[in-house]
Parts: structure tokens; C-alpha cells; sequence
């Protein structure tokens, strides 16, 4: 079976082709519910028409920026534009309609631009300020959203309850069974007249009507928990001016005219102009397809809703939202495209359709041995030409019982357990701060065999603050109030340190909208502006002193940023700062105690080195300060220098280890997960964190990334294994380092990235781990789970879910195939042997629900253990359904046939049965014995391996909820709806029979958990 799932039912976990996703869905023979069986799969359809119209959106953009720049070859000789202002929008308070900046931005139309003003006459023509933003009264806001619309694009309808009966309804066999009671209704009324000739068709009614809504409920709340899951992921906010304050804001309340605040990573969030900024490079190819990054200035100011900041930083005015732009249109058809399926939903759908077969060819095969045997027995009568209604009806029985048999030995619940689970597992994670965007990294992450970690905020709280520094090349304690420091320190390094804090900084100290200062940016940024605060420094007092000429923001490859200011008294400079051994090895000076400037020797280097390492032992983060004086030929379009620099000072910076990170590498460990850290800090820093996480042990080793890459092929290999911490690693070798984990050493890696630049880690990764307060937008559309709080515990949670997600399905998996063998075997035996099936339509579709929609829901919901984190991971190389599972399925199916045979041939003279109706009581205690057989292995399924599985069951209230009610379903069944169901009540001791059959599944299946396979 297993070969045969994986040459047909093969999708990987992230990154499957159309034709893989295509394939197994053509060898998918039988299938009984199509709407309902894929539906949580795919829409291949919908993501061509998304192709589509991107290879579109790329055409029609091609063609504007080759307008666009045609048109600044002629602008000046172009007449007035004759647009004209349409009368509800003059009304509004606004001189321009939301047709008009549409074709501005996304015709990238510079002719119309500049009729209207450029940037700031649009501005005045939205009412707004480039500098200001909107006001935040709400009745122009309201009239603005009347006239512009709002920046959400249109979804698909959430489906009602009743939407999911329909679909539960379009199972064929239910159909055929529909059928089947119909004519049983019109035959038994017309020969036995109203009600006694109706009662098997309306027992059949009801069971069908049971069974769809049943799981028409459990399918409507599972699309619940999917909508809430898609409310938060959407959750994207986003900096913006308004009433001349930055403020946070979700995207979807941003207006035209709006002031958008854009860094590196972020995605633009509607259609808008470009206000100011540096070095700003757009990627626009989730939109147009097109690779190469589109730079975005005054000149060429258009900026598209859905592209990516890829670097640089600047403002932006909201011009077009929602579905008036590309990026909503775009968005509309690919929200229908659905994700993709995962390998378990997929790989069950090849169990389902190859148990189907089975079921269909011994449905078939029943039902012609029933048929022939009735047709001999009239034969020898000699009626073989005369038919009654009772035969006719008989006949009709046949049939149905074949139907059912095919209802239950489809398995079609198989891989709807699996998404819901999968549900399940996401909404629980959520509560654990864990968004599942990929619903296949659940089940992934519970195979993974290795996490490689980020160590800032990750490991660390993100909780900065500068306890050290070495200035004029003094060590000094830093604390909240440093006039003792600046007593220390010569004026003119002082006034050089603060407009080094200030100007080159990604950060920003404002007023918020309660009129309280406020410090805006990364946790380092903000650990220096506050440094730079406690030095009694004036942040908007540098930032007005001096003009930023040139801005270059820090990146993981460089591990620097800089500036380059024009200074009152006339002149430029340029500041740096970053990775230590980096910005000092571009130093040739330093700034002495005296605070004159002198080349830096032999021996200023080597105490600054040792300083460095001081620190860095200290687990201190260590930033050095530069600056150096520019010639006045200095070119915003030339890259700011690398060298020539004079050191201003070193700072130490104390990010503490998180709480329970110890304990939770400690648990990754039993559970056979290696953690390995990745990071950009310095070697030293990085190894002191790491012994106090229990990452690096005695055994292991830390590498630097440019070490890392010099290494060959033959190297890595013995390498690789050994390697615990890598510092100073760029986003390439992070790449590298995840794809030789996956490719050679068949490991399943999980990645957690913040950055922009950990974007292809994350991609090729088998999970994707985004931070959620860190991370930036680019690597959290690249991320397959976004951990809300940043915590490397939660990693450990996320684990410990996609192992409780493998395993819930694997149980449910072996209880379904136990029922579907038993079922399958004892109607077609006993219609071979007999004549007669002792299961009826009514009481198939009773064990169908039991084994089907409650059984998913008893078993596919079991939370997490500890028990799960002291087991290997399964790796990629695991069978699903492993031999532990096909020991307990083969043994307990033999338990339960023998046990029906037992009774069918022996059941009459055990409990002394005599009488008209010794048959009817005997199938009777055959369907109740087979219904407790399946309840006890419900019990025993809860663990495949041990034999306590009582083990936190009160823990898990759905479990119990299920089994009450089919105790309490089945005694109502046999004791009061016996004429539909076929069945008469039972004495005490013959209830008590019934159970103890059941019971007895119990020891036997701890009896066969002791056989070792």
C-alpha cells in the first residue's frame, strides 16, 4: 500500500507543482461526495485565472513605464488636461475622483501627474498634508471612504449551515439509498398499508437525515474555525501620520490621502505616490511576475499596492484602495484558489480510494450472492416467474444493504479528519500565540528533526538596553542617569556621539496621540536613542541641525547603516555603525581620551578588540561608531565610504535570555530535535548566549558564516553534524546551511527568520517560522507559521502540536480500518454462507456516523502530552501507517469478526433464543455487540503503543461527549426505534452480554501492544 501511495499520492509539504496537485486527483477512482471530499483542496482552476492576470498586470505595466518614460521626453509641449471634476466628489470637499488617481498611479501616467501638480498638488486635491496626514474627524473620513471606497478586496461569501446540508446531501450513495427508502415507502405502504409498511423506508430516511446533519455540523464549525484563522492572519498594521501624529494602524482603515510610513521588508499596502525617502527599492514580483527590483524616487514616485519594500525607507501618500487596485482584483481570484493540500489529506485520499475499490468490488459481489440466492430459492419453488412484494421488497433490501456496505467501507471521512485535526490543532495554536498560515506546516512540523533558531528576540527578550561603553577608549557602566559618564567624556566626542545616535538611526522619538514621547523602531535602535536620551541629548534638535544628504539602511549582508548629513557650518560627513570588527576594520583613527583624533595603532586596535570580546564574553551585543569627513564632490548616487573612518566609541548592549528557553531546548532534546543558533551577532556574544540556552554543548562547535562558506562539499559533510551555533552568518548561509540540513542529510528543518533577507531560508525551509513582533512583512508572507510572541517556547508548543496532529490522525486511521475490515467482511461472509446480511441498511449507517464524523471527532481532537516530546520524530522517511498500526488493526478485526461469526453460528443456543423473533433478537445482539465493540476500541485507539489509555481522558471533554452520546444513541436505537432500525429491546443480561463483548476488545488490545514488531 505504502509503495503505492507514494508513486500515486506524493505531494510535498510546501511548494507542490500543478501537475503533482493534478495527478493524484485523476487516479482518485470512487469517490462518493466530491463537494465535500475536495473540498478543502485546491481550486487549480482559480489559480490559473490568477496566472493569468498576472502575466496581464506585467504586460500592462511594461507598457506604462515605457509611456511613462516617453512622456518626460514631451511634457512640456503637452496641452492642459481636460479633466474635469465630477460633481459629487467637488461636493465631498475633494478636486479629483478615484478613476482619475487610479489611472495616475497604476498607468504610472507622469503627463496626468504632472497636470495635476505632482505629488503635493494631488495632496492638496485629496485634502491632506504631506506632512500632517488626515485628520481623524470622523465625518470626512466617512464621506472620504464614500468617494474613494476602502481598502479591503472582495471575498468570497462565508457558507451558511444550511449551504453544507446541501452539500452533505450530494453524497451518490446517500442518493441512491434516498432512492431505495422511496420505493420502500411506495411497495411496503401499498402491500401492508400506513404505518407498518413504512417503517424501514422512514428508518432509512431518518438515518440518512442523521447522518448529513451530523456532518453538515461538524464541517459548518470546522469553516468557522478556518474563517477566525483567516481574520488573523490578515491582521497587518502599519505606521501612518494622522492629526500630525505616527500612529499604528491595520491597513484595511487606510484612506486616499493617508501618510504611510515604509522600511525595508514592508508590503506597500494600497496604490500611492512617493512623498520622500532614500534608496528605495520596490519588488514588484508578487504582482507583475518580474524579478529585477523597480527603484522608486521623485522621478519616478508610483508605488502598487502588494509589492515589497526590498530596500530603503520612505513616506507615502495613499492614492487608490481595495478593489480599485491590481493587487484586490489579483488578491479576489486567489483567495478562491485555496491552499494547497497537505501530503496526510492527500496521501488518506489514496487510502480512501483504494479501501473504496475494495468496498465496491465486495458490495458488488454481496449483493449478486444475495440475489442469486433468492433467485435458486424460487427456482426450486418453481414461482420462478411469479415475483410478490415481499420478494420485490426483499430484493430492494439486497440492493440497499450493497449501498451500505459502499457507505461504510469508503472511507471517506479518512481525509476530512485529517483538516479537522488540522482546525483543531490551528485554533488551539492560536491561543498558544502560534498563526498557522500553511495549514501542511501542522503536520510537518511534528516530523521535524532539527530547528535552527535566530538568536535576537528568539532566544532573547528583544528587551535592549546599553549597559556598557567604550568611548574615547574608556570603559564606562552605562546606567539610567550618566552625568558621571559625560563628566568623562570630552564635549566635542559628546556632541559627536549624540549626532551619531540621532541621525543615523532607523528609529524615530515622537509625541503619540496622548502626548507622551515615544521611541519608535528596533529594540537596538531603541536601546541607543534611549542611551543617547540619558546623555541629555535633543533628538529633534540634531535631526533639524542637519540636512540628511544620503541614507543607506542597515542589512544583514553589510551588517552596517549609515549617513551622510550636510552640516550647518557647511561641509559633509558621513556616520556609520554596526558589527563591530566590521565598522573598526574601517577605522584608521579614534578619537582619544583627550578627545583629539589619532591614528589608530597596533595597540588602540588591540584594546578595542579586547573590548569587544569583554563584552561580547558578557553576552553583550556590540555596535562600534564611526563617522569621517566628506569632500564636498560627494554624490547622493555615490555609495557612502566603507573606509577611512574615525572610531567614536563601542557600545554593550543586554538582551537577556527569555525565561524557559533553557527548559525548552533541554525538551527539543529528548524529543531527538537538534536546535542549532543562527545569527548576525559577534562569535563570542553568540557562544555565551548559547551555553546559557543549552544549545552549544562540549561535543559541539560555533563557526562563523564567513568560514562557513569557504568550506567544500567534502568539508560541510563531516562539518555540518558538529555545528551548534554559526555567528555572523548572512541570509545566504543561512540558505545554504537549511538546504544541506534537508537535501543531504534528509533532515525535516524548521527556520525562524525576521528579516526581509531571511526570506529564501524561510522559502526553503520545510517549515517557515516568522516572528510575529519582529518580523517584517516579506518574511512573514515567506513563513509558514508566524510566532506571535516571538518565543523560541512556542516553537517547542508548535512542535508538540504537529506531533499531537500526526498521531490524532494516525489513531483515527486505525479505528476507521478496523470497523471498515469488520463491516466489509462479516456482511459479505454472512451473505455467502447465509443468504442474509445480520447488519441492516439502517444499522450501517449508525456504525457509519460512529466510525466516520464521531470517531474523527472523539480521536482527530485529542491535545497534546508531554508523553509526545520523549519519542524520535518521525523524519521523512516514516511510514503513515506504520506496522504498529496494522498489528492493532489486524488483531482487533480478527477479535471482532470471530466474535460476530461466533454469534451468527452459535448466538441462539448461548442465550437460550426461541421463538418467531429469535432471529430479529439475534441480529439485534450481533448490531449491539459490534456497535460496543467499536466504542471500547475507540478507548483503546487513544494509544496505539501503551496499554494505560485511560491516561487524561476527563482531560479531553469532546472524547467523552462522543461516547456518552453513542451509548446513550444506541440504547435509544435498540429499546424504542426498533421498528426502523430493526431491532427489539434486550434483557439486562443480554445488555450486559453486549457490553462485555465490547470490554473484552480491551485486554486484547493490551495483549497485542506487548507484541513487538
Amino acid at each position: 500500500m505504502e509503495s503505492y501511495l507514494n508513486e500515486n499520492f506524493d505531494v510535498k509539504s510546501k511548494h507542490s507543482s500543478e501537475e503533482a496537485l493534478g495527478q493524484w486527483r485523476k487516479v482518485c477512482g470512487f469517490v462518493k461526495n466530491p463537494k465535500r471530499r475536495f473540498r478543502f483542496t485546491a481550486n487549480l482552476s482559480k489559480r490559473y485565472e490568477a496566472a493569468a492576470m498576472r502575466r496581464t498586470n506585467q504586460e500592462k505595466l511594461r507598457i506604462a513605464v515605457l509611456v511613462s518614460k516617453a512622456a518626460f521626453q514631451f511634457i512640456s509641449g503637452v496641452q492642459p488636461s481636460d479633466y474635469v471634476v465630477r460633481e459629487e466628489v467637488e461636493a465631498a470637499g475633494f478636486q479629483i475622483c478615484a478613476d482619475e488617481l487610479g489611472s495616475i498611479v497604476e498607468g504610472h501616467d507622469v503627463k496626468k501627474l504632472k497636470f495635476h501638480g505632482g505629488v503635493n498638488g494631488i495632496a492638496g486635491k485629496l485634502s491632506t498634508s504631506t506632512t500632517n496626514g488626515l485628520t481623524s474627524d470622523s465625518d470626512p473620513l466617512n464621506k472620504r471612504q464614500e468617494i474613494y471606497g476602502i481598502n479591503k478586496f472582495a471575498e468570497a461569501e462565508a457558507k451558511g449551515f444550511w449551504l453544507f446540508v446541501w452539500e452533505a446531501l450530494h453524497d451518490m450513495t446517500l442518493m441512491i439509498l434516498g432512492v431505495c427508502a422511496f420505493v420502500s415507502l411506495v411497495v411496503g405502504i401499498a402491500m401492508e398499508g400506513w404505518p407498518k409498511g413504512a417503517h424501514e423506508g422512514l428508518g432509512i430516511v431518518a438515518s440518512i437525515l442523521l447522518v448529513v446533519f451530523v456532518t453538515a455540523t461538524s464541517d459548518y464549525r470546522q469553516s468557522l474555525q478556518f474563517k477566525d484563522l483567516d481574520k488573523e492572519k490578515k491582521k497587518i498594521t502599519i505606521q501612518v501620520t494622522r492629526n500630525s501624529c505616527r500612529q499604528k494602524m491595520s491597513i484595511y482603515d487606510l484612506l486616499p490621502g493617508d501618510i504611510v510610513h515604509l522600511n525595508i521588508g514592508d508590503q506597500v499596502p494600497a496604490d500611492g505616490l512617493f512623498v520622500s525617502g532614500f534608496s528605495v527599492l520596490i519588488d514588484e514580483s508578487s504582482l507583475t511576475g518580474e524579478s529585477e527590483p523597480v527603484t522608486v524616487n521623485a522621478e519616478n514616485p508610483f508605488m502598487l499596492s502588494g509589492t515589497k519594500l526590498q530596500d530603503g525607507s520612505c513616506k507615502m501618500m495613499v492614492a487608490t484602495v481595495g478593489m480599485r487596485t491590481q493587487w484586490g482584483k489579483l488578491m479576489a481570484t486567489l483567495s478562491e484558489g485555496g491552499d494547497d493540500e497537505t501530503p496526510l489529506q492527500v496521501k488518506l485520499n489514496g487510502v480512501a480510494t483504494i479501501i473504496g475499490k475494495v468496498g465496491l468490488f465486495f458490495a458488488v459481489v454481496t449483493f449478486a450472492v444475495l440475489v442469486q440466492g433468492l433467485i435458486v430459492s424460487k427456482y426450486q419453488e418453481g414461482t420462478i416467474r411469479s415475483w410478490s412484494g415481499d420478494e420485490a421488497l426483499q430484493m430492494l433490501e439486497f440492493f440497499a444493504v450493497a449501498v451500505t456496505i459502499v457507505v461504510v467501507a469508503v472511507p471517506e471521512g479518512l481525509p476530512l479528519a485529517v483538516t479537522l485535526s488540522l482546525a483543531f490543532a490551528m485554533k488551539k495554536m492560536m491561543n498558544d500565540k502560534a498563526l498557522v498560515r500553511h495549514l501542511a506546516a501542522c503536520e510537518t512540523m511534528g516530523s521535524a528533526t532539527c530547528i535552527c533558531s535566530d538568536k535576537t528576540g528568539t532566544l532573547t527578550t528583544n528587551h535592549m538596553t546599553v549597559v556598557k561603553s567604550c568611548i574615547c577608549m574608556g570603559v564606562q557602566e552605562v546606567g539610567t542617569d550618566n552625568k558621571a559618564c559625560l563628566s568623562e567624556i570630552p564635549e566635542s566626542a559628546v556632541k559627536l556621539l549624540l549626532q551619531s545616535i540621532f541621525t543615523n538611526t532607523g528609529g524615530e522619538i515622537v509625541i503619540n496621540k496622548d502626548g507622551k514621547r515615544e521611541i519608535l523602531g528596533t529594540p537596538t535602535e531603541t536601546a541607543l536613542l534611549e542611551f543617547g536620551l540619558s546623555l541629555g541629548g535633543d533628538f529633534q534638535a540634531e535631526r533639524q541641525a542637519a540636512k540628511l544628504v544620503k541614507v543607506e539602511p542597515f542589512n544583514s549582508t553589510k551588517k552596517r547603516m549609515g549617513v551622510v548629513l550636510e552640516l550647518p557650518e557647511g561641509g559633509l560627513r558621513a556616520h556609520t555603525k554596526g558589527a563591530s570588527e566590521i565598522v573598526l576594520a574601517g577605522c584608521d583613527k579614534v578619537i582619544n581620551s583627550s578627545g583629539k583624533i589619532v591614528p589608530l595603532d597596533e595597540e588602540a586596535i588591540s584594546h578595542l578588540n579586547a573590548t569587544i570580546n569583554q563584552f561580547a564574553n558578557e553576552a553583550l551585543r556590540t555596535l562600534c561608531l564611526a563617522y569621517m569627513e566628506l569632500e564636498n564632490g560627494f554624490s547622493p548616487d555615490n555609495t557612502i565610504p566603507a573606509s577611512g573612518y574615525t572610531c567614536i566609541g563601542i557600545v554593550g548592549i543586554k538582551d537577556p535570555v527569555r525565561p524557559g528557553v533553557k527548559e525548552s531546548v533541554a525538551t527539543c532534546r529528548s524529543a531527538g530535535i537538534t536546535v542549532r543558533m543562527v545569527t548576525g551577532d559577534n562569535i563570542n556574544t553568540a557562544k555565551a548566549i548559547a551555553r546559557e540556552c543549552g544549545i552549544l554543548t562540549d561535543d559541539g562547535m560555533a563557526i562563523e558564516g564567513p568560514d562557513f562558506r569557504e568550506k567544500s562539499q567534502e568539508e560541510m559533510l563531516t562539518l555540518i553534524p558538529k555545528i551548534q551555533v554559526m555567528a555572523r552568518s548572512s541570509p545566504m548561509d543561512k540558505h545554504t546551511l537549511v538546504k544541506q540540513l534537508r537535501t543531504t542529510f534528509d533532515e525535516v528543518v524548521a527556520v525562524t527568520g525576521d528579516g526581509t533577507n531571511d526570506a529564501p531560508a524561510l522559502h526553503e525551509a520545510d517549515i517557515g517560522l516568522a516572528m510575529g513582533i519582529a518580523g517584517t512583512e516579506v518574511a512573514k508572507e515567506s513563513a509558514d507559521v508566524i510566532i506571535l510572541d516571538d518565543n523560541f517556547s512556542t516553537i517547542v508548543t508548535v512542535a508538540k502540536w504537529g506531533r499531537s496532529v500526526y498521531i490524532n490522525i494516525q489513531k483515527f486511521v486505525q479505528f476507521q480500518l478496523t470497523v471498515n475490515i469488520v463491516a466489509l467482511i462479516v456482511n459479505f461472509s454472512s451473505a455467502c454462507v447465509t443468504g442474509s446480511a445480520p447488519l441492516t441498511a439502517v444499522q450501517l449507517l449508525w456504525v457509519n456516523m460512529i466510525m466516520d464524523t464521531l470517531g474523527a471527532l472523539a480521536l482527530a481532537t485529542e491535545p497534546p502530552t508531554d508523553e509526545l516530546m520523549k519519542r524520535s520524530p518521525v523524519g521523512k522517511k516514516g511510514n503513515f501507517i506504520s506496522n504498529v498500526m496494522w498489528r492493532n488493526i489486524l488483531g482487533q478485526s480478527f477479535y471482532q469478526f470471530m466474535v460476530i461469526w461466533y454469534l451468527q453460528a452459535k448466538g441462539e443456543e448461548m442465550f437460550d433464543l426461541d421463538g418467531p423473533d429469535s432471529n430479529l433478537r439475534l441480529n439485534t445482539l450481533i448490531f449491539n455487540s459490534f456497535v460496543f465493540c467499536q466504542v471500547f476500541n475507540e478507548i483503546s485507539s487513544r494509544n496505539m503503543e501503551k496499554i494505560n489509555v485511560f491516561k487524561g481522558i476527563l482531560n479531553n471533554s469532546v472524547f467523552v461527549l462522543v461516547l456518552s452520546c453513542t451509548a446513550v444513541f444506541q440504547i435509544i436505537i435498540i429499546e424504542f426505534l426498533g421498528t426502523f432500525a430493526s431491532t427489539t429491546p434486550l434483557t439486562s443480561s443480554q445488555w450486559l452480554s453486549c457490553v462485555f463483548i465490547g470490554f473484552l476488545g480491551m485486554p486484547i488490545a493490551a495483549v497485542l501492544k506487548m507484541i513487538p514488531v
